[in-house]
């Protein structure tokens, strides 16, 4: 609950959206507020849901946010590390291979992040070479400060007119060497700005020690001096903890830090990550922040939406097992877009969606107890990856929710399986393969060397570089009439989704496949390249070679997800 002295005072419930919005651009000239929001103590504490978050409170207020995230390590983007290592690679409409954050950012405020949201310290410094090669610095010694830390500078501003405001997270933890370039570039930047445009909040952890039975407040303490041994003192202290923080530790870590105390915001353990923007403004969080903007904070931001989606997963009427086939299931950051889609999924349905990982290589040694895992589920869905390992597993998963007529859904790699599975098991092609996994006799899938983007056409070498030379971003796709997918689409003749890979179905097979029951249902408009297959005499069989994950939002589920938890509840009906 929101503290005493916090709250709106009585009659204040008013709708001062319009008043808020004029705030912005009536003293002075139309200016855009940036909020930088940083880490310490531990990695993985939420900076990302907490930006987020915040983003929608902001949001709910009238004003217009935008995000992004400055990530210190030294890769020019995740497009080639591991997912074990980095979590899913997002990508934006614009191609960029980005950080998972940005998709927190997207499913919390509904603004499509961008290029120019997502800077690592690989791209600032690549770019910041490539001019020292091409002479833009007129033979003068290129340093850290001022070139690098100008550049971040420029990169932070880049692309926020008309904003009120911009969120910046900074990865990484407070202390670390990586991260210091950021830190000096935003304390810069603030002291350009001045406080009436920047606010630093600094998120940390308040742990519980049990044999003690009381909460610690030296950890928060110790990186709040840390940041201030770099210059920057945070206005805003989100506190991670798992029970209430009395007022004596509140009032201590005000004291030591030197905030008010109202500004010791407890972030509290969540059962959802989409109630976590109600109890931050329960906190107040909101309120602090247009108070040290010197905005008006009376009456209650609209929570209707978020209230709305919580009480759906907290209160669902029924639940579907939902199978999910594939090879990075120990780091389930791996599919991070790909669960939470599913999960909007069942908010659309008011039910709750149980996710059962399975490893797809335990599929792999023709052990008959191995497939009943699957038997109990009401939907199977291989997603994305890249390599050969666990392949056969996944053409077995597609198998069997073809055979046992299961909802099935397969995204990117996962449509690719069930091209090979139809084309091995239906038509014959025993040698049916990807080129990806070396020659094979049969390629019904292979390297993409050209495609088009707009009026441009791209080219790429099976030789070439690994990073960034995917078909990336957003590319259209034609539906077929009367298909299951068109249906889906709310009978769309076209859409237009996220790609990221780098092989594709090969067209040449088509009729082929066709003759024996997988549909075409989805091309280019070109008509070349495969983009979604389907199976009319199944109950729900859709593959996709895009990633509908990447666009599905709590408020605004995913049509495919929607449609896809939709069959598996009325197979949970039928078994």
């Amino acid at each position: 609950m929101a503290r005493a002295g916090r709250m709106a005072a009585p009659g204040a419930n008013l709708q001062l959206t319009g008043i808020r919005a004029s705030r912005a651009t009536v003293l002075g000239a139309p200016m855009t507020r940036f909020v930088f929001i940083t880490g310490g103590v531990v990695s993985s504490l939420g900076k990302g849901i907490a930006a987020a978050s915040l983003g929608a409170l902001l949001q709910s207020r009238g004003y217009k946010v935008r995000l992004r995230k400055l990530d210190p390590y030294l890769n020019v983007d995740p497009g080639t590390m591991s997912p074990y290592q980095h979590g899913e690679v997002f990508v934006t409409d614009d191609g960029a291979e980005a950080d998972l954050d940005l998709g927190h950012y997207e499913r919390f405020t509904g603004v499509h992040a961008a290029k120019a949201d997502n800077w690592t310290t690989g791209r600032i410094y690549s770019e910041v070479i490539a001019a020292e090669r091409r002479g833009d610095y007129l033979g003068g010694t290129v340093q850290v400060i001022p070139h690098i830390t100008d550049k971040i500078k420029e990169c932070i501003q880049a692309e926020t007119e008309g904003y009120d405001f911009v969120l910046v997270e900074v990865g990484g933890t407070v202390g670390d060497i990586e991260s210091l370039p950021f830190l000096e570039a935003i304390r810069q930047l603030a002291n350009e700005l001045g406080p009436t445009r920047s606010l630093f909040i600094h998120l940390t952890l308040v742990p519980y020690i049990p044999s003690a039975g009381e909460l610690k407040t030296k950890p928060t303490q110790h990186s709040v001096k840390e940041l201030l041994g770099l210059g920057i003192q945070p206005q805003i202290l989100l506190c991670r903890c798992d029970r209430q923080i009395p007022e004596n530790e509140r009032r201590k870590i005000a004291l030591f830090c030197n905030v008010r105390p109202e500004s010791v915001i407890p972030a509290y353990d969540a059962d959802s990550i989409y109630a976590v923007p109600i109890s931050y403004h329960e906190e107040g969080l909101d309120r602090e922040v247009l108070r040290h903007f010197n905005l008006s904070f009376y009456g209650e931001p609209d929570m209707r939406r978020w209230q709305n989606i919580v009480q759906s997963i907290r209160a669902p009427e029924g639940a579907v097992t939902i199978a999910v086939v594939g090879k990075y299931t120990n780091l389930l950051d791996s599919y991070k877009s790909l669960a939470e889609a599913l999960a909007h999924g069942g908010i659309a349905h008011n039910v709750k969606v149980r996710l059962d990982w399975v490893d797809s290589q335990i599929f792999e040694g023709g052990d008959a107890e191995a497939v009943k895992r699957l038997e109990g589920v009401h939907g199977i869905l291989v997603p994305g990856g890249f390599g050969e390992r666990g392949t056969e597993g996944k053409i077995e998963a597609v198998r069997f929710a073809r055979e046992r007529k299961i909802p099935f859904f397969g995204i990117c790699f996962g449509m690719q399986m069930a091209v090979i599975e139809a084309a091995r098991n239906q038509a014959g092609m025993t040698g049916a393969s990807s080129t990806e996994f070396g020659p094979c006799a049969e390629p019904v899938v292979g390297l993409l060397t050209e495609w088009s983007r707009g009026n441009q056409v791209e080219r790429r070498s099976a030789g070439g570089d690994l990073g960034g030379t995917m078909r990336l971003g957003a590319y259209a796709a034609a539906l077929a009439e009367g298909s299951l997918v068109r249906a889906v689409y709310g009978d769309q003749a076209e859409i237009k989704e996220r790609h990221r890979h780098r092989y594709e179905v090969n067209v040449n097979f088509k009729d082929r496949l066709e003759a024996v029951g997988l549909r075409f249902s989805g091309m280019s408009p070109d008509g070349t390249l495969p983009e979604i297959v389907e199976r009319p005499e199944h109950p729900w069989f859709i593959g996709v070679q895009f990633h509908p994950e990447l666009k599905s939002k709590p408020f605004d589920p995913h049509p495919l997800f929607k449609g896809f938890i939709g069959a598996a509840v009325r197979q949970a009906r039928l078994v």
